[in-house]
């Protein structure tokens, strides 16, 4: 995640930000051009008062305080391109499920974010049969139905509506024996799933993915089973980076994912703040790293953890003196590195189909460069 501020007053800005809490301005996200704009009001619609000078409406949702992504006006569809996936969401005339959904909507939008900055296939199901979809759903009455499970269907993600209450997570997370339960979380390891359908299945990388991962058609019902009678395998630590990890490759595919979106979204705000570790006590210098680089691009998996490998020591150690949880309460592997550095290059389209070894991947989202902040200042 980048850092952002106020186009009009220098404020620093949270993403979810809609209103400059210093002048007051309206705010708006540009998804394709990466910029939360301040706005001015014309007519119907809204004018950036920096970038490009077409017209914004917002999503549908900015009604329900659940969005600030904006649409451009001449574009069909009343939903921004994180919104237009939902495909259900709960009875929001109940105050307690529009707080929960709102809360929701913060991790799901912040998903697609690194979806559109990873330049991921991003198809909903209107674009493409199994495209990617979300279903937020409510528990029925007690009694009348079983608990709705946070799962993957190709292409479409539950997320149970119980996980955005904070108590209730932190039970599950208690009773399922999990170092680390986030809503954010659930989104990039359920995501993760729909990806290995979309560019490793559908795109002929099994093989590919075999080698790395083991074989996922050991049978994942039994595999499960086992896992949780037995807990994980022993001396997990080394190969996995968790321990649901290893109960079946399908789950070390997702959560191997998820923690390299982790890496890849905590490095690129730690290289907005300029953020550089050098403790006095490490006389060695193993813990030195500094985020100079994006971490969006194609270097070495290895230049990635080494960079992280410190700062998540170093939140870690700030969490302890607020009397927190761990931020990353996670041991990166020698084992894990190469699978990591499978994802990495996954997203950059550098793993080989299986049969050709070199088809490129179809239906990869285009979006316009990015530009510079002073060339979007002076366009302003």
């Amino acid at each position: 995640m980048r850092l952002f501020r106020c186009d009009v007053c220098g404020q620093l800005l949270y993403f979810e930000n809609s209103r400059c809490e210093k002048c007051g301005h309206t705010l708006g996200y540009m998804p394709r051009a990466n910029m939360l704009v301040a706005l001015d009001p014309e007519g119907d619609a809204w004018r950036a008062l920096s970038g490009d000078k077409r017209r914004y409406r917002f999503c549908a949702n900015e009604a329900l305080a659940a969005c600030n992504w904006l649409i451009p006006e001449e574009h069909e569809g009343e939903f921004c391109l994180a919104c237009r996936h939902n495909r259900t969401v709960p009875d929001l005339s109940e105050e307690k499920n529009l707080k929960k959904w709102r809360k929701i909507e913060v991790a799901k939008h912040r998903l697609i974010y690194s979806l559109l900055r990873l330049r991921l296939p991003l198809e909903s199901n209107e674009d493409r049969e199994g495209g990617l979809c979300f279903d937020f759903l409510a528990d029925a009455p007690l009694g009348d139905a079983p608990k709705v499970m946070t799962g993957h269907d190709e292409g479409l993600i539950t997320i149970a509506l119980a996980e955005a209450d904070d108590a209730e997570r932190e039970q599950r997370r208690n009773d399922l024996g999990e170092l680390y339960r986030t809503l954010l979380g659930h989104f990039r390891h359920e995501a993760a799933h729909y990806y290995w359908n979309r560019m490793v299945r559908d795109d002929g990388r099994l093989d590919a993915c075999r080698a790395i991962f083991g074989d996922e058609r050991a049978d994942y019902g039994e595999a499960l089973k086992a896992y949780y009678a037995a807990g994980p395998q022993p001396g997990w630590q080394t190969n996995f980076v968790s321990a649901y990890a290893s109960s079946h490759p399908w789950e070390d595919f997702a959560e191997t994912f998820k923690h390299y979106i982790h890496i890849v979204d905590t490095l690129e705000m730690a290289g907005a703040f300029g953020m550089a570790v050098r403790p006095r006590l490490d006389q060695g210098g193993e813990l030195a790293s500094a985020v100079d680089f994006s971490p969006y691009g194609t270097y070495p998996i290895e230049t990635m953890v080494d960079a992280w490998l410190p700062i998540a020591f170093s939140l870690n150690s700030l969490n302890r003196c607020m009397g927190m949880a761990d931020a990353y309460p996670f041991v990166i592997g020698p084992g894990v590195v190469p699978k990591l550095g499978f994802i990495h290059s996954l997203v950059h389209r550098k793993v080989a189909t299986d049969e050709s070894g070199d088809a490129p991947m179809q239906a990869v989202p285009e979006l316009p460069p990015e530009p510079a902040e002073d060339e979007v200042r002076a366009a302003g």
